[in-house]
């Protein structure tokens, strides 16, 4: 871009990091994004990622309008019911579309969204593919005297810009240069996540609520496995299915990712326990030899969910130490930033890591957008954004730990463990039974997911 004001070098090409290239293509603001998956189909799977209403307002600002259309309609059939369970499939609680009053319902735009990571990779891909660099496995960075920043990557090459943002996860390289203080703490959790295809024989396990909903199961000794069905608008020969509305049906025809993208119907599943039952080398095993795990530390589970596990996709399992960042005291603004897990990475309790990440991919842009105007300069934005990103993100980060700090009681042994698992169960039921409080749960979670809430 020739008449850019500046160019931002962008590392990791994951949801926060694409959003950030199409909100700056759109402005006309040079940028460039490297990643070191070989191909734009290598890395990711088919991973359910949950897209709520502070996502979907970043990605409809950063998002030409045709391709926002194509990340809608490539989303997958939106789940009715929320369901938590015991491991032997029996429902403790169960939240369906009629608890809320009619007028205190979401809108369409309010709506989470279900979508698969593979699926939402193509779509931000679509239309900035030329300035996306495969292949490209990043090792440091050097500041130099002139303001500008060098990126230097495996292969012996590198990339100079006027601003170098990591947006390469929770991993991030670029984080342990210019931040070694902000640190990683292990919850003491590991998940291990997988899909299973959908078809004949894995539907005729599932119940409706299991198959319209998003379920967690609750089993011995505090382990936990969310279960969801995610169903698109295209059959496993990707071609469009019958009744697909016309709208729908036009954004993924003419929608060039589908060429790249391995997404069917399935069955996502993410188990996960305390280390403390688990085998030391638990984080070393993949595909077949994890699954099998799982199925073995699941002896006593409903025979339906062990079996959901057994044909899962090996290649699609792995396992996952469950790690949340530690706030930090802002740090002083320089030619490189941070946004999404890179900086702020957070358990899954609340479901909003890949939704902050969108967040700030929408507000840097923005502020970037005022310096490629000269309203300020190019630091003065990248502090504006610190400022702003840091405010929201640790206080996600500090409420999605604190969720996860309820469950991690319930893994412990002896008395107490049993005790909390026990009072987790207890409140489920109760809730069930006691609609106003029910819906208080509700409203204290829409609220937090950012239905209704606007940028800072």
């Amino acid at each position: 871009m020739p008449n850019s004001p500046f160019h931002v070098l962008v590392i990791g090409a994951g949801t926060g990091g694409l959003a950030l290239a199409q909100g700056l293509t759109r402005a006309g603001i040079s940028v460039a994004v490297y990643e070191r998956d070989r191909t734009r189909r290598d890395g990711l799977q088919g991973y359910r990622v949950g897209i709520d209403a502070d996502g979907k307002r970043a990605l409809r600002e950063l998002l030409p309008a045709d391709l926002y259309e194509t990340f809608r309609a490539t989303c997958a059939e939106r789940p009715i019911y929320e369901n938590q369970m015991t491991h032997r499939m029996k429902f403790l609680l169960t939240i369906g579309p009629e608890l809320l009053p009619e007028d205190e319902r979401p809108t369409d735009e309010e709506h989470d969204e279900s979508v698969s990571r593979m699926t939402l990779r193509q779509v931000l891909l679509t239309g900035v593919e030329d300035v996306v660099h495969f292949d490209k496995d990043f090792t440091h960075y050097e500041q130099h005297d002139d303001g500008r920043v060098t990126a230097y990557f495996a292969d012996g090459s590198s990339a100079t810009g006027d601003l170098l943002v990591s947006a390469e996860g929770a991993s991030s390289k670029v984080r342990r240069q210019y931040l070694p203080q902000a640190r990683l703490v292990d919850t003491g959790l590991v998940g291990v996540t997988g899909k299973t295809p959908l078809t004949e024989e894995t539907r005729a396990l599932l119940n409706e609520h299991l198959f319209k909903g998003v379920t967690l199961a609750h089993g011995p000794k505090g382990a936990i496995c969310i279960y969801h069905v995610m169903r698109f608008k295209w059959d496993a020969d990707g071609e469009l299915k019958h009744g697909i509305g016309g709208t729908d049906a036009d954004a993924i025809k003419d929608w060039p990712g589908m060429l790249y993208d391995n997404t069917r119907d399935y069955i996502m599943w993410g188990w996960a326990t305390s280390d403390w039952w688990l085998p030391e080398d638990v984080m070393t095993l993949r595909g077949k030899e994890i699954q099998d795990l799982v199925v073995q530390m699941t002896r006593d589970w409903h025979p339906n969910l062990r079996r959901i596990f057994e044909l899962g996709d090996p290649d699609s399992s792995f396992p996952l130490a469950i790690r949340t960042s530690e706030p930090v005291e802002q740090w002083e603004t320089t030619n490189v930033t941070l946004l999404g897990d890179a900086i702020h990475t957070m358990t899954p309790g609340r479901g909003v890591g890949a939704n902050t990440a969108l967040r700030d991919a929408r507000l840097l842009t923005r502020t970037l957008v005022r310096a490629a105007k000269d309203e300020v300069p190019l630091l003065g934005a990248v502090r504006e954004y610190e400022t702003t990103m840091t405010k929201y993100a640790w206080d996600a980060v500090i409420k999605s730990r604190a969720q996860m700090e309820g469950h991690t009681a319930a893994h412990k042994g002896g008395v107490s463990g049993a005790l909390a698992r026990l009072g987790m169960r207890t409140f489920f039921r109760v809730m069930d039974n006691v609609t106003p409080l029910k819906r208080k749960i509700v409203r204290a979670d829409k609220s937090f997911r950012g239905t209704g809430r606007e940028e800072d």
